[in-house]
């Protein structure tokens, strides 16, 4: 059953917010004490939802309140109710781990909607927290999501690892994970304890590929003392995985063909071929077809490496991983700096949820950087992201065209998400204020709230 507390120094507040919510079938506590509210708190078990005045003697006790709470279950949503309403508390309350800002006298039908907001967020982070133990489990705990698009890309990492096909290509936009996938597909095979080789192939210059990849003689060139061995021989036994294959020069690209067909190699100068026994993991963010119609692939190379494609979807497809993945970014960044940020507000998130990531997971990744570096307290706010993310022209201009294709397109569905992103990134300029996010619309009040509560609420 849902657990609620209610901490109110006004008994009347107290009796109409906890007959509301017994309708609910809520189990329900009504405190008018602090002090006794903190006692509770601290001896269990941790309501779903506290909501709690904050002016409760000559302060702002309320807080003190908040803080027991977060203490006690990181996942208790905490409301923060008050008379005295100011820019500054409610910035204090939500930098404190406040869920929400509630001004008297109070709307309950708006208290009732925010409480169900609030049980549907701390159901989420269980949710995530949940997932995380579950990921840390298996073999590759570094590719998260929950999302069915993640869900496909495991079933098909498993498959690969399981049957060991020669080779493997790997598609997606850059900042996808491509590496992680290669990585998941090595560790979860037979090939696991045998050596895991990445080459950036756009990275080695074009005179030294030959050699970097396949090795030289001694004398094969100016320098070249000693003999040595090439990145693919280093890679005997386990896997190579070829970033970026598509900017593999075409007199590379032959010699790889070879090693796929023959398994062989010849090192630059040598006059004898040397076997060695390596799976091939390529990656791409071109369109290989393209290359090859260009002139710029080989096309025997192509369909050798496309025995199986993985292709890695792009953030923008698997939104419902944002907050999964702010979480693990979140902690890792606090282990690396030895800061104990707890996570977004609710401002920060909503523009994180409409943003067009284009650099995909490695995007998100730096902002989460950056907002654990900049943040003042435990919580990373909209002041603590990178000053265009919310911005309503660069939500305008940064968006993708939106096309009408063959099979047609719901309309009223890309009005409606367009509006919402606008929304969003208008409350995120005004610190979530309802009535500065209006006007910076253009919109009455009223209009603003019918808006935010179709868009919002009435879905949630």
């Amino acid at each position: 059953m849902t657990r609620i507390l209610i901490v109110d120094d006004e008994p009347n507040s107290c009796s109409i917010l906890g007959i509301r919510f017994k309708r609910k079938d809520f189990e329900v506590e009504t405190l008018t004490d602090w002090r006794a509210a903190i006692q509770r708190i601290e001896k269990g078990p941790s309501p779903d939802v506290v909501l709690t005045d904050l002016k409760l003697e000559n302060g702002d006790e309320g807080l003190q309140v908040l803080s027991a709470a977060k203490e006690a279950d990181p996942e208790t949503q905490v409301i923060v109710m008050t008379a005295f309403a100011s820019t500054e508390t409610a910035v204090t309350a939500m930098r404190t781990g406040a869920y929400h800002y509630l001004t008297k006298p109070l709307n309950l039908d708006e208290v009732e909607v925010v409480v169900d907001r609030a049980l549907e967020r701390r159901s989420l982070a269980q949710d995530n927290v949940s997932l995380r133990k579950q990921l840390r489990a298996t073999r590759h705990p570094k590719i998260l999501g929950k999302s069915l698009a993640v869900q496909r890309v495991l079933e098909l990492v498993q498959k690969v690892a399981a049957h060991q096909p020669r080779s493997v290509l790997i598609t997606g936009q850059s900042g996808t994970g491509k590496e992680l996938v290669a990585r998941a597909v090595h560790d979860a095979g037979a090939r696991a304890k045998k050596p895991f080789v990445p080459i950036n192939c756009g990275a080695i210059p074009e005179n030294l590929v030959e050699s970097e990849l396949f090795g030289a003689v001694r004398g094969a060139y100016t320098g070249a003392t000693t003999d040595r061995m090439g990145l693919c021989e280093e890679a005997d036994g386990g896997t190579l995985f070829l970033d970026e294959i598509g900017e593999l020069p075409l007199q590379a690209q032959v010699k790889f063909l070879r090693l796929l067909q023959e398994r062989r190699i010849r090192r630059v100068g040598d006059r004898k071929d040397r076997e060695i026994d390596v799976r091939i993991i390529a990656a791409t963010n071109r369109n290989l077809k393209d290359q090859v119609r260009e002139g710029n692939f080989r096309d025997d190379l192509f369909f050798r490496l496309n025995v199986v494609e993985i292709n890695v979807p792009p953030l923008s497809a698997r939104r419902e991983d944002i907050p999964l993945l702010v979480d693990h970014f979140v902690d890792r960044f606090n282990t690396e700096s030895g800061r104990d940020v707890r996570g977004l507000t609710q401002g920060a998130m909503h523009l994180l949820g409409t943003h067009p990531f284009e650099g995909n997971v490695r995007e998100l990744e730096n902002i989460i950087e950056r907002g654990v570096t900049l943040c003042d307290g435990e919580w990373i706010d909209v002041a603590d992201l990178p000053p265009d993310l919310g911005h309503p022209d660069s939500l305008i201009s940064g968006g993708p065209a939106v096309v009408v294709g063959e099979d047609g397109i719901d309309l009223e569905a890309v009005l409606e998400d367009y509006e919402r992103q606008l929304i969003n990134s208008a409350m995120g300029q005004v610190n979530q204020v309802k009535t500065k996010a209006a006007d910076l619309l253009g919109l009455s009040f009223r209009s603003f709230r019918y808006r935010y509560k179709k868009l919002f609420e009435e879905n949630s």
